[in-house]
């Protein structure tokens, strides 16, 4: 992620917290990628386990998160599990903070 509007879509995506964990889902490394072709936004997205009971709703939060923004016409929010999320070397530390890893 390197392009200003993927560093915008990726601070919109700040504001879904996960429900379970209190924490947001790039702070928890959840965000795998982000690609912006003109007005389509594909976020590739993980969670913390594939029986997430919440997994829909935060997939639907994180679509509405990006389709917020003006220029956006068209999101993907695409589920990937690969690698298998690991919060000891993919969340930030403000996020393994909050819990309880550091």
């Amino acid at each position: 992620m390197s392009s200003l509007q993927e560093d915008v879509v990726q601070e919109n995506l700040r504001t879904v917290v996960d429900p379970e964990l209190g924490v947001n889902i790039v702070d928890l490394g959840l965000i795998y990628g982000i690609q912006v072709e003109g007005s389509n936004v594909t976020v590739k997205l993980t969670l913390t386990s594939p029986a997430c009971p919440l997994g829909a709703v935060i997939q639907s939060q994180a679509h509405m998160a990006v389709k917020k923004l003006p220029w956006v016409e068209n999101v993907k929010v695409d589920l990937v599990w690969t690698p298998r999320w690991d919060p000891r070397t993919m969340a930030s530390e403000d996020a393994k903070m909050q819990l309880g890893i550091l």
